[in-house]
Formats: C-alpha cells, sequence, structure tokens
C-alpha cells in the first residue's frame, strides 16, 4: 500500500537539515518511490553554535549534549512540520518519519580504551511528539551492537534504487564525507561493496570559511586558481585512514575542524587558493585512491554517479575523471534526481524497511556479523486510555 512519508537528516557538512517528502510502497527489490517535495532549512546560529561546541572535545560536555539531543528533535520536528505546510500536504496524512539526526562523534573502530559507537542526536520521542506520527532514528547502533560499524548504511538504498542488470556502475556520495556503494552488474543486496573514502566538502568548506568567509568553494573556481602545495598534499597523503583496508568508516572527529585548523595554521604562509587548491586535490586524492587499490582490481566500473554538495563542485569532478578515465562520469541529476535529496530518501527507505520489520544492514558494507533490522521507533498514541 502506498504511503506517504518524511526522510530527514543533517550530515557532517553541516548545511543545514535536508528534508523530503515522498510516496513509497513495497519493500527491497519491489519498493517504488515517488519524491514529491525536498527543501534545505539551515540550522538557527545560536543552534548551529552548539552543535559545533557538540563536535569538539575541548568545548562539549555532558550537560550540552542532553540540551542538545531534545532540542534538535525540535528543530528536526519544525523542519517536517515546515515543508508541509509549504506543500500544503498535512501532517496527519503522514505515515512516517525517518530521521537519522545530527551525527556528534563516530567511533567505528575501537581506539584509547573507547569501544565502537556512535552518537546521532534529534530526540525521536520529540519528533514523533511535536508531528503526531510514527519515528524511527538512531539507525546506527543496531548495526554496531553486532559487530558492525553503524556506517555506511545508505548502501542499501542505493542497490534498491540504481542496481543494474546491464552494467557495473558506482554510487558515490561526496558530503562531509566520501562513501561510495559498488553495484556490479545483475549483483544482489549481499554483493553490494560500500565505505568511505575520507574527506569529502569537510575540510574544504572549513578552509573556505576560515580564508574567504565563504561557506563553500563555488563550482571549484577557487581550487582552479591554485597550486599544490607539495609538503601539505603529502602530509595529508600520509593520513593513517587511508592505509586502514575496507570496511571503513570515518567522520567529523577525524577530518573536521580541529584537524583543519591545525594544517592551515601550519601552512598559512602559502596564497589562501594554493590551500584550497591542495585540500580539493587530497579529496579527489582519497577518491581516486580508493577505486584504483581497492575496486578496480575486483570490478570493471562502467560508471561513477556522484551525488551530494561535492558533486557541484565542477573541478573536484574534473580532476577524478582525469584520474579514472575511460570510466563515465555522472552526477545524479543525470539520472533526473536530485543530488542533494539522496540522503534524506535514503532514510526514508531504510525507515520502511524498519516498520516492516525487514533488515537492512548491509555486512559486508558495515562489518556486521549478522543482518539486523535497524533503527528505534517512537509511536505516536492518539488514543485515550
Amino acid at each position: 500500500m502506498k504511503k506517504l512519508a518524511i526522510g530527514m537528516m543533517s550530515g557532517t557538512s553541516l548545511d543545514g537539515i535536508d528534508i523530503l517528502i515522498a510516496e513509497i510502497e513495497g519493500t527491497y527489490t519491489q519498493t517504488k518511490v515517488n519524491q514529491l517535495a525536498y527543501q534545505t532549512y539551515p540550522f538557527e546560529p545560536s543552534l548551529l553554535e552548539k552543535i559545533r561546541k557538540g563536535f569538539s572535545i575541548k568545548t562539549s560536555s555532558s550537560e550540552l549534549l542532553c540540551s542538545l539531543n531534545f532540542e534538535l528533535g525540535e528543530a528536526f520536528a519544525s523542519a517536517a512540520k515546515r515543508l508541509c505546510e509549504e506543500t500544503n500536504i498535512q501532517m496527519d496524512d503522514i505515515s512516517f518519519i525517518a530521521s537519522h539526526g545530527q551525527t556528534i562523534f563516530h567511533i567505528g573502530s575501537p581506539y584509547d580504551g573507547l569501544v565502537s559507537s556512535s552518537l546521532q542526536l534529534g530526540e525521536g520521542a520529540v519528533i514523533a511528539s511535536r508531528c503526531k506520527t510514527t519515528v524511527v532514528s538512531n539507525f546506527r547502533a543496531a548495526d554496531i551492537a553486532v559487530g558492525g560499524q553503524g556506517a555506511p548504511l545508505v548502501p542499501y538504498a542505493d542497490f534498491i534504487l540504481f542496481q543494474s542488470e546491464t552494467h557495473s556502475r558506482a554510487i558515490h556520495n561526496i558530503g562531509g564525507i566520501a562513501n561510495m556503494s559498488i553495484l556490479s552488474k545483475g549483483c544482489l543486496a549481499d554483493d553490494v561493496f560500500a565505505f568511505d573514502s575520507g574527506p569529502g566538502n569537510m575540510m574544504i568548506d572549513y578552509a573556505m570559511k576560515k580564508l574567504f568567509d565563504k561557506p563553500y568553494d563555488e563550482f571549484g573556481d577557487t581550487a582552479r586558481k591554485g597550486k599544490l602545495i607539495k609538503a601539505f598534499m603529502e602530509e595529508l597523503m600520509s593520513h593513517p585512514y587511508l592505509k586502514q583496508i575496507p570496511p571503513k568508516s570515518t567522520g567529523r572527529e577525524t577530518f573536521g575542524d580541529q584537524f583543519t585548523e591545525i594544517l592551515i595554521s601550519k601552512y598559512m604562509n602559502y596564497p589562501k587558493e594554493d590551500i584550497i587548491h591542495t585540500l580539493t586535490m587530497f579529496t579527489a586524492y582519497t577518491i581516486v585512491d580508493s577505486y584504483k587499490r581497492f575496486i578496480l582490481p575486483k570490478v570493471k566500473i562502467d560508471e561513477i554517479i556522484f551525488c551530494g554538495g561535492g558533486s557541484y563542485n565542477k573541478y573536484l569532478l574534473e580532476s577524478i575523471q582525469k584520474e579514472l578515465h575511460p570510466i563515465e562520469i555522472k552526477v545524479l541529476e543525470d539520472l533526473g534526481m536530485n543530488s542533494n535529496s539522496k540522503e534524506a530518501l535514503a532514510f526514508l527507505i531504510l525507515g520502511n524497511e524498519t516498520l516492516h520489520m525487514n533488515p537492512s544492514n548491509l555486512k559486508q558494507a558495515t562489518g556486521a556479523k549478522q543482518n539486523v533490522i535497524l533503527g528505534q521507533v517512537n509511536y505516536y498514541f492518539k488514543g485515550n486510555l
């Protein structure tokens, strides 16, 4: 039966709350989705500042995170209600909301006495109460509980949306972090190979804000003007994450503001455009290196479809194309879809599987020991006891 549903998330780039309304019916390979509306709503400046404080080990606190969980729940609920109002869709007609929340910290593998874990804030109970509907949230915990890294989870949706019987393709999202799903021709869900290649826009965006007071490098025009700082690039390329073997995942705790700030300060004597150029080349390098080392020896890829904010960075994609020729490089818009909305759509699909009590983690992507039903469900009670 066809249902109206909402998918929501806020990525590591902190662009805002991505929210999508779609019709969905069926499950697994019978899933059919029709996107009706999409929007990104920026965070209120005061809330954005709290999120940034929550990211930092130096400025975060249990008190801050406790409050932030409920504040983000309110923000996500407000975004859902706002999009419904703007599109004349009744919230009463929404069957469920799937909310990824805001990742605050992610520990993919144990270190220094810490266990694998992941923290996404945006309390599902608050969203359910304000929107008066069922909410699925906290998707990563179940996978981690069975030995996975809790990421990447989007490859399940990539399989549902993009698997082809005629050619092999990769779906590569360039958000704050970049990650790919490898879909070989005629593959089954258990054949999907996926992992985080490394930083996407995260380091570039931070440097653009600090050096040019701009939120991002539009079309890669700033990077195009610069030159490579060899010592800077060599230092970036020595990062231990690049040496790890998939399955692997990473996040802001590894390639975030603090890490980037230290590096920028070290190379501040160079032209600002050169710093942006080098960071852009590093993102390109991590993506190209991932294909050359981990993918192409196993699968002949016919095309790579890029999505996420980084897919609009023309200079970045040109740099990748140059190194991966003759693989065809596309963006999600070439398939008639929206690059920015795909992650929200993915969690809507995952939420639909959760409510049908179907597992939706891919073991070969996360490293989990078994398939599990993802997410925690908050039901809204409309009656009286």
